[in-house]
């Protein structure tokens, strides 16, 4: 007789952890290194870990923000960087072709959000995380975090009404002008 050790409560999470990943990294290779870097820290810190199964999700995707932000920084600071429009077409999509010209749409609009727009509305829209969960997954007030949402509702609104991009948009950061 075999005995079969029960799941680890981080495996049932994993789908959830992937889709967030591949959602704020656009690239499943990237997603799927983003994931395994925070479940081997999640492993890492099980037994230290303080907090019921209720908080989780929450502390997994702490964890998978964080990670995410310092690969991001990391990658603004190298200069050989590859717009979104140049790395290629997004995922297949099955379906007809006005589902798929709507996907399409919808996932170059998420692509337009800065970063912390997208993973707030990825998080609370997408994930179903309560707005004081999304707050401590970002280490941000929830009042930024409901403010984020709305702006990302309505900028994400008036992309796919095919208003044009603001002049900020793009690489998430402002731009500055240079003053002699």
């Amino acid at each position: 007789m075999l005995f079969r050790r029960p799941p680890h409560p981080i495996e049932a999470e994993i789908p959830r952890l992937r889709r967030f990943a591949l959602a704020l990294t656009r690239d499943r290779e990237t997603a799927d290194d983003l994931v395994q870097d925070c479940v081997a820290r999640a492993l890492a810190a099980w037994a230290t870990r303080r907090g019921d199964d209720a908080a989780l999700r929450p502390w997994l995707f702490t964890i998978l923000h964080n990670r995410w932000r310092t690969r991001q920084q990391r990658e603004w600071a190298r200069p050989d960087r590859i717009s979104l429009e140049d790395a290629g077409e997004g995922p297949e999509v099955s379906g007809g072709q006005w589902e798929a010209l709507e996907l399409r749409d919808l996932d170059a609009a998420l692509a337009k959000l800065p970063g912390d727009q997208r993973a707030v509305l990825l998080l609370v829209g997408v994930e179903g995380l309560s707005y004081e969960e999304a707050a401590r997954v970002q280490n941000v007030p929830t009042g930024t975090v409901m403010s984020r949402l709305a702006r990302a509702r309505d900028r994400l609104r008036a992309l796919m009404d095919g208003e044009p991009p603001q002049a900020s948009e793009g690489s998430g950061r402002a731009h500055l002008r240079r003053v002699k």
